[in-house]
Order: structure tokens, then sequence, then C-alpha cells
């Protein structure tokens, strides 16, 4: 069953196409994988909508979305904003248009369901044994999601509005970012990070999987790519030391600098000092509340579209069982 997949987040729109094997194991053979940098959320913290810019960014690359899934023939399509739509005062402006060049309606999807389907997708990276509890932190634009469970399934979920693209325009205001505007952007991490610790139980982490555009670049520049790779990000495991040193250059690079980077996408320049302060700041946390248990991540390039493709390939074999 050919699907598409298309998840629209604060700052970036991608999509999947992926042959899905049903009935059979349910393992997808990726078809067309594109992420267009469209900055949905730009200003959204402060004014509350969206921009008539963003908007305008985001259906040009819905366009050219519709046109490969068309291509491709794919049989269904499921769509779904995150973090940034979910409490905008022209959500409807936005629902409208991706529906008029699309056909689907996009779905705005709580927190706890974005952070399973990123959980379903990221954990194919492992073999792993059963009893083993794996955290995925899903590090966004607008929001950065925590999945804690097991081969079996997610366990605990929870969605926390931090994200590179909020914490830039709230806290990183020079180039390079002082040292004070650091140090506001790591405590209230920490204090996301004393939130998330109340509702689930980060304690017992034991494998730590980093997910989305803040964690792959932190990977790439700690493996000093000539070029982003993403076959070679995927699956690799770094030590904490290692992950640091790279979260320090980037965090305290400026703009120039960031950009010179071979490895760095255009769309991400702007945002990636703050997602690897954020993510530098959740690995220390991981490591000290687990008593130094957690002392590597491995990075992922499988997330939520994939636990969307296998999701939709999942109901529309269901429903057509139903209708058989």
């Amino acid at each position: 069953m050919r699907v598409a997949a298309i998840d629209c987040g604060t700052n970036s729109i991608r999509l999947l196409i992926a042959d899905v094997d049903l009935p059979g194991s349910g393992a997808l053979t990726e078809v067309v994988r594109r992420m267009t940098v469209v900055r949905l959320g730009e200003g959204v913290d402060q004014t509350g909508e969206f921009s008539a810019e963003a908007l305008q960014r985001t259906f040009a690359a819905v366009d050219d979305y519709a046109a490969l899934i068309r291509h491709h023939r794919a049989q269904a399509v499921r769509f779904v904003a995150t973090s940034a739509s979910r409490d905008v005062g022209n959500r409807e402006e936005f629902i409208a248009g991706v529906e008029s060049r699309l056909g689907v309606t996009p779905e705005v999807i709580r927190g706890s369901e974005e952070a399973g389907l990123s959980f379903a997708g990221a954990a194919s990276v492992l073999d792993w044994d059963s009893s083993r509890k794996v955290l995925v932190v899903d590090l966004g634009g607008g929001s950065t999601e925590f999945v804690l469970g097991t081969c079996h399934g997610a366990e605990h979920a929870t969605s926390t509005d931090m994200g590179c693209v909020r914490f830039t325009e709230r806290h990183m205001r020079t180039d390079p970012p002082a040292e004070t505007e650091c140090s506001m952007a790591a405590f209230e991490t920490l204090s996301f990070l004393e939130d998330v610790a109340q509702v689930m139980p980060l304690h017992e982490t034991e494998t730590v999987i980093g997910v989305a555009g803040t964690v792959t670049t932190v990977t790439a520049h700690a493996l000093k790519l000539e070029d982003y790779d993403a076959e070679t990000i995927h699956g690799t495991e770094l030590s904490l030391d290692a992950l640091h040193q790279s979260v320090d250059q980037l965090v305290h690079s400026t703009r120039e600098q960031r950009a010179a980077m071979p490895f760095m996408h255009p769309g991400r320049v702007d945002v990636i000092g703050a997602g690897a302060l954020i993510w530098g700041t959740i690995l220390d946390y991981l490591n000290k509340i687990t008593q130094g248990r957690v002392t590597s991540a491995i990075a992922s390039e499988h997330d939520i579209l994939d636990g969307l493709a296998m999701s939709l390939a999942r109901d529309v074999a269901a429903d057509q069982e139903v209708t058989s």
C-alpha cells in the first residue's frame, strides 16, 4: 500500500511517500522524503497568529507536495499539523488553504498523539530487548515531545512548549548570543524538564533517541560531515562529551560561521543555536536524574512521519477489511 504522510511543524513541513508491507510485516519502503523550511510559526509566540508571509511559504510547499503525491499515486494521504497550529487565531485560514490544495483536511493533533507517533517512528532504529526503557525526544521548532517506553510501545508521553524557533525568538537576540541569553534559555529548559519529571519517570531512562532537525544537525557537526548525509546520521550513537562539544560550538558560533558549515540547512542557521542549547541541557539533565546511567544519545532520521505512514496504512487496511 502506497501512502503519503505530511508533518507540518513550526519550522518545517515534511513529506514521506512510502510503500507499507500490508498485510505483512508493516515495514516501510521509502519512495520520497522531502523537507522544506517554511517557518510557519514565525512570530506566533508574540502575535498569536500565522503571518501572511508564513502562510504563503507554507502553501507553496503544499502545492509542491501535492504534485509529488499525484505523480507517485499514493492511495491515501494524512496531513498533521503540530505545535504552532494548535492555538493560533487564524487556524481556519491555514486549514482551508491546505484542504483546497491537497484535498484532505489537516489534523491539528494534540501533543500526546504527536509524541506517540514520533516514538513509533524513532523506535525502528533500535534492535532492542523487551525490557529496556527508551526515551524518545522530538525537539521541534515550537514544542518538544518526550516519550518513554519499551519495544512494546509508548508508556508515558508529554509535550512541552519549548523549541528552537520559540526559544530563538524569546531569548537569542544577539549574534553570537550573550551568556545571559544562554543562561535564561537553559534556565527555562530546566524548568520544563522539572515539569516533565513530575508526570513521567525520566529517571528510568536507559537509552535516549533524539529526532528532528536540531538533533540530526548537532550529530552532523559532531561527525564533522562535509555534507548532510542522512544515511550516516541515522542510528549514530555518540557520547555526551562529543555531543556537548558540538553543542557549545553551535551555540557560540556567529550566524556567518553557522551558515558556512557544509551540513547546515539554510533554514536552520538562525535557530540551531537555541535548539542545540535545549538538546545539551536535556542530555545533562538526563545524565543527572539517572545517576550517570545515560552517557550517550542516538540520532534517528525516522520520526513522526514514519509513525504517520504506518498508522495511515493500518487505518486504511482496517477500513477495507470492514467494507469487504
